[in-house]
């Protein structure tokens, strides 16, 4: 799943102002994530390691400006990843055209970038006009903008010191950074049962011991998920939780979980799996009847996951962060 931008190397984009769209963005976007999971294909589960030939010469990881080395988020996640993916590229390292000049090299002449998005807002003069007469404030209006990223494979003569590619996780490794992770969380976790799940009216989340996992990795692969489901509790991102099992809000949420515990996963060097395959008529038909659907399910998994690995890189400022969060809401009840 890649869309590829009609830009080549060697021509720059030009203008801030929000333009009249070539084609939709909302509904490009969400037409090839539809095409893929038609096809039976989870484009925020990739075949990272290339298992049967083509398809993710990359390892595992978020795909991140090789040159900032910040992590993209959202939906652009899905889409730089399936670029990876069908162009068999072995790196999650991305450059805009000039930071590819700045990193003293160059894109490769003729090649193709990829196209992402950046949400923005604008507020059109004929509105600012109008909050001036009335003393209102004025309203903006969201808008997607379009940039063009190039995959490190693209370009040649770059210097040495790029953010590189993390290493996957050796086997030995994930348990104890996974252990971590639940840990300076601060979610209640308990071990019992025979069912994973998260309760959000009593804010803990429960999964089965690990002898009941086929691979120990499962069992951390699915408490990633129902961590995910718990950032939505009110006391910390604040989702809308209490949804009816079958409904569309519910579907929503095991969207955002299922992202979120893969772009997780990938970012701890751990390879994502689907972890609740049958609700895919489900996304489907969420997906096709609201084309934000999967942008705002895409961020709100970002935001999940940032969550949860910024109190694993800190555990003592996302203890201090948890107790003010609990201190809020109940301000708040």
């Amino acid at each position: 799943m890649c869309q590829t931008s009609k830009r080549r190397a060697g021509r720059e984009d030009g203008g801030a102002k929000p333009p009249a769209p070539r084609t939709n963005l909302y509904d490009d976007v969400t037409r090839r994530i539809i095409a893929e999971l038609e096809a039976g294909r989870f484009p925020w589960v990739q075949p990272w390691g290339r298992p049967e030939g083509k398809g993710g010469g990359a390892g595992p990881g978020l795909p991140r400006n090789a040159l900032t080395g910040r992590r993209y988020s959202g939906v652009n996640v899905l889409i730089l990843w399936g670029a990876v993916i069908e162009q068999d590229w072995p790196s999650q390292g991305w450059l805009t055209f000039r930071q590819a000049l700045q990193a003293g090299g160059a894109v490769r002449k003729g090649e193709r970038g990829t196209t992402v998005v950046y949400a923005d807002r604008f507020t059109p003069e004929a509105e600012k006009e109008r909050a001036r007469q009335s003393g209102d404030e004025a309203k903006s209006i969201a808008f997607l903008k379009r940039f063009t990223l190039f995959n490190v494979a693209q370009c040649e003569g770059l210097r040495p010191g790029l953010a590189v590619d993390p290493a996957p996780l050796p086997e030995r490794e994930i348990v104890p950074v996974a252990e971590a992770v639940i840990a300076a969380s601060g979610v209640d976790f308990r071990i019992g049962g025979d069912k994973a799940f998260y309760v959000p009216s009593e804010d803990y989340v429960q999964v089965p011991p690990q002898p009941a996992f086929f691979e120990q990795v499962n069992y951390y692969r699915t408490a990633l998920h129902e961590l995910t489901h718990a950032t939505g509790h009110a006391a910390r991102l604040d989702r809308k939780l209490m949804n009816g099992f079958g409904s569309k809000d519910y579907a929503r949420e095991e969207l955002v979980a299922e992202m979120g515990s893969a772009f997780l996963c990938a970012a701890l060097g751990i390879v994502p799996t689907v972890r609740h395959a049958d609700y895919l008529a489900s996304w489907l038909a969420v997906l096709r009847e609201d084309n934000r659907a999967i942008f705002r399910a895409a961020s709100q998994a970002s935001k999940a996951a940032d969550w949860l690995l910024a109190r694993h890189a800190c555990p003592e400022q996302g203890r201090r962060a948890e107790a003010q969060d609990r201190q809020d809401g109940r301000a708040a009840a």
